[in-house]
């Protein structure tokens, strides 16, 4: 099973624009996405990621949209290995990051995008610290969510701006790890700390309809990124359970992970509530420590964030997360393919 899906993996990230529609018959269906019409792209992906659930780690990292590589950059200056899997944020709808991403993919890459979504009744120009901070009122809420008003249908069109520009993605063949909303349950964003039915289930829910029946966005494994919970003064991140849509909306769980914050239960509880799905570290400050890797052995990757390789970590703590025999680069996975 590993070897039949790790091959077809490796074909699928390397071959550029010319995909292979390859023979499927070795796929769990337990292990297919969400989405009933994902694209054979976006289930080999996921079921790539299944098949080293617990054995391996996919080593990742941010990138902020206007320098497309620094960060990835200084991991391989830091390791000489480059990370699988590439990250950014599509705050920005630039040419300049689709041909990064594209590019990326073609060497082998693994994509992941966020999106920092300014307010709906903001302009984009805001920004993160004036829009994508702080909260909106209950009154604002429950217009957002609700279809027919007037904020809603403003966050209809931004959700539907990132829409066209995902579509890039999908034609080309290139399945996206898609995370929005990430740490929904802390206190920061004006998403968050809205628990319930009502709250971020209901937004999550719509986004996903929009996006797989009206857009038929089929390439996008959809990462359901939490922060992981804590109780400190005036940052709090509450129970993960309060958040969560249901497994019918969800592939992967997540979990956002600063200042050595490793609890076990951060670990436990995600794949408790997931009843077996994947679960990964979506954003990591301080690198974790090797013995975490062997402690809680399910998380499927690690991306750290951008700029946090030299900001927050010693080159040795670098190395010593890179050179863990579970984790996994990108040189790795392209040696194994030159052997297939």
């Amino acid at each position: 099973m590993k070897n039949c899906i790790f091959t077809k993996v490796l074909r699928i990230f390397t071959v550029a624009g010319m995909i292979l529609l390859l023979n499927s018959s070795c796929i769990n269906p337990k292990n297919t996405p969400v989405n009933p019409n994902a694209s054979i792209e976006a289930r080999e992906l996921l079921e790539y990621l299944y098949s080293i659930s617990g054995q391996q780690i996919l080593s990742g990292q941010h990138n902020y949209p206007h320098e497309l590589t620094r960060s990835t950059d200084s991991i391989v200056a830091i390791t000489g290995k480059t990370p699988v899997v590439w990250g950014t944020d599509v705050s920005s709808l630039s040419d300049e990051l689709f041909n990064e991403a594209q590019r990326q993919f073609q060497n082998g890459a693994i994509i992941t995008l966020m999106y920092h979504q300014v307010k709906p009744f903001h302009h984009d120009s805001l920004g993160f610290s004036r829009s994508v901070k702080g909260m909106v009122s209950d009154e604002e809420w429950a217009q957002i969510v609700t279809a027919g008003t007037e904020f809603h249908t403003m966050w209809l069109e931004k959700i539907d701006q990132r829409a066209e520009f995902l579509k890039k993605f999908r034609d080309a063949g290139i399945p996206v790890l898609w995370r929005p909303y990430h740490e929904m349950n802390g206190m920061w964003f004006w998403y968050g700390n809205r628990p319930g039915p009502e709250g971020i289930q209901k937004l999550w829910k719509i986004m996903y309809e929009r996006y797989t029946q009206h857009h038929q966005l089929n390439n996008l494994i959809w990462v359901w990124n939490a922060n992981a919970p804590r109780d400190w003064k005036d940052d709090e991140a509450y129970d993960y359970h309060l958040f969560y849509p249901g497994n019918e909306y969800v592939d992967v769980l997540a979990a956002d992970i600063y200042k050595g914050d490793y609890k076990q239960s951060h670990h436990d509880q995600l794949i408790e509530l997931g009843k077996g799905k994947l679960i990964a570290l979506g954003e990591i400050g301080d690198m974790p420590a090797p013995e975490i890797l062997d402690q809680q052995p399910k998380w499927s990757w690690f991306m750290c964030w951008a700029h946090f390789p030299w900001t927050h970590n010693t080159p040795g703590e670098v190395r010593a997360i890179y050179n863990h025999p579970k984790t996994t680069t990108l040189d790795e996975i392209n040696i194994e393919k030159n052997l297939k």
